[in-house]
């Protein structure tokens, strides 16, 4: 079981988005990477195609390492350290601060 999830929400802990919150779109564990709504934006250059005829600039939301994130625990509003209780099938996250579970949404 992972500690961010996707549709998690996560505070950013550190870089030039510290503090901002977002939901978790992506996750790529191989990485160890997360993609969250509205924080690091970067510009693409794009050839012109039939999804963007005039080409040009977009902005979109870019991968961002997960150890810069911290999963928002429901109870505290703040973002946590998660923990791990029970065994195998029956494992749950925990908020490490008060104890409130944390369930993946969606």
């Amino acid at each position: 079981m992972q500690r961010v999830m996707k549709n998690d929400t996560v505070e950013v802990i550190a870089g030039n988005d510290q503090g901002k919150r977002g939901r978790v779109l992506q996750v790529v564990p191989e990485s160890g990477k997360v993609l969250v709504e509205g924080v690091r934006y970067i510009w693409r250059h794009v050839r012109p195609s039939q999804k963007n005829p005039q080409g040009g600039r977009v902005q979109k939301e870019a991968l961002l390492d997960a150890s810069n994130v911290l999963v928002v625990c429901p109870s505290c509003d703040k973002g946590v350290k998660v923990s791990f209780q029970g065994e195998k099938a029956a494992k749950i996250r925990v908020c490490s601060k008060c104890g409130h579970e944390i369930r993946a949404q969606g």
